[in-house]
């Protein structure tokens, strides 16, 4: 049995330790065992026939579920504060996992704001050639508008990637609601310990376990997090048949990962808070994008939703892509890399790698221009960073 009575009453940091997990049964070990096995025996026949018909509980096939692989998924469900969720082989993986099993031909889905370009692509590319509608609107303001008797889910992230835009998730929450759609939030760049959407009504979080989650870059994997009720789905419409079921190995590197995740996040985003007002003050960068500083449009309402303001923000720079290329290749402790939440701090041109295959059209209405710069605040000293950040804008 678990040895959380009620996680619900428990710290952030306490469930990262402990939900979802207990000593071993057999051999007594605090770390739990990683379950290398694709096929589970059952006792008879009956037995078999009940398990896969759902009456009988019990593992069957690591493409359905998997005991190292389980207990991540409760343990981010308490962390999130869900009922269940389903983890993937991805980020992708999981957004994709809930958009073919919740959306059907005639359906039409509203995302809102900047998404990560493969989110883009799934959604202005795929989605379409199965009959789904995909209507864009620039922000929560123009939900309401843009809802139709056709509309079946709204998408949103937050903070945004890669220009940090902040949505407000009660509102996208309460107007969905309203209208009967299925709310989701890409929570990836928060984490659970900043922000948890499903207590500001969201019906969806999803995870790209990857970045923070993981936070080691030795891992891929993504989560969803929601009711029994969304979840079941997913799991069976969408994992099964697809496939994308995340690995036991990854699994266990997932769980160490978020043992130390609010760790991790908070020094971060006590880092990121001087780096941003260090970089707002320097001659060669026009916009630094970060929700903690009071000029960010979405400083308000990341007050309101958010715990910390996050390890991640962008610059635009005087120069465009040259001054881009220049001071990325200066950089010396930042490495140049796509990924975010790692412990070690990373840095990107969005428009030529992340969000390569977006039109520029769409780029450009976003944000992503030649000149921004994503960087990725690690647990390094702010004061290395610093230095490291002020020489590579030197005579930009």
């Amino acid at each position: 049995m678990n040895k959380l009575n009620n996680p619900r009453s428990l710290g952030m940091r306490t469930l990262a330790v402990h939900a979802g997990q207990q000593p071993d049964p057999q051999t007594g070990s605090i770390t739990t065992p990683i379950t290398a096995a694709s096929a589970f025996a059952y006792d008879d026949f009956d037995s078999g026939a009940k398990r896969f018909s759902g009456e009988e509980p019990g593992y069957i096939y690591s493409r359905f579920a998997n005991p190292t692989v389980s207990v991540f998924e409760k343990k981010i469900a308490a962390l999130e504060g869900g009922e269940a969720s389903v983890a993937c082989a991805s980020g992708m993986a999981a957004i994709s996992a809930i958009l073919f099993a919740l959306l059907v031909p005639g359906d039409e889905i509203i995302h809102i704001g900047t998404l990560y370009g493969g989110t883009e692509g799934v959604i202005r590319n795929l989605l379409p050639r199965y009959g789904i509608k995909p209507v864009h609107v620039a922000s929560t303001a123009d939900l309401a508008g843009a809802l139709t008797d056709k509309t079946k889910m709204v998408f949103v992230e937050t903070p945004a990637n890669p220009g940090l835009d902040i949505a407000d998730l009660r509102e996208i929450a309460r107007i969905s609601k309203q209208a009967g759609v299925i709310s989701v939030a890409d929570n990836t760049f928060a984490t659970p310990y900043l922000t948890r959407p499903l207590e500001l009504g969201i019906d969806i979080v999803l995870h790209s376990a990857t970045k923070y989650i993981g936070g080691h870059g030795d891992a891929t994997g993504g989560v969803v997090v929601a009711s029994q009720a969304l979840i079941t789905p997913i799991r069976t419409l969408s994992l099964k048949q697809f496939g994308g079921c995340l690995s036991p190995f990854e699994a266990n590197l997932l769980i160490r990962g978020l043992k130390t995740m609010p760790l991790r996040v908070e020094a971060s985003c006590v880092s990121a808070m001087h780096i941003a007002e260090m970089l707002n003050a320097h001659p060669a960068v026009d916009k630094v994008f970060y929700p903690g500083l009071s000029s960010h449009p979405g400083h308000d309402i990341a007050k309101q939703q958010m715990r910390l303001f996050g390890g991640i923000m962008a610059i635009e720079l005087r120069g465009g892509r040259a001054a881009a290329r220049t001071f990325l290749d200066k950089l010396t402790l930042i490495t140049q890399a796509v990924s975010v939440g790692d412990t070690d701090s990373l840095a990107c041109h969005p428009a030529s790698t992340t969000h390569s295959a977006v039109p520029e059209a769409v780029r450009l209405e976003s944000g992503i221009t030649e000149g921004l710069v994503r960087i990725s605040i690690g647990i390094e000293d702010a004061e290395d960073l610093i230095i490291d950040l002020q020489q590579a804008l030197e005579g930009l």
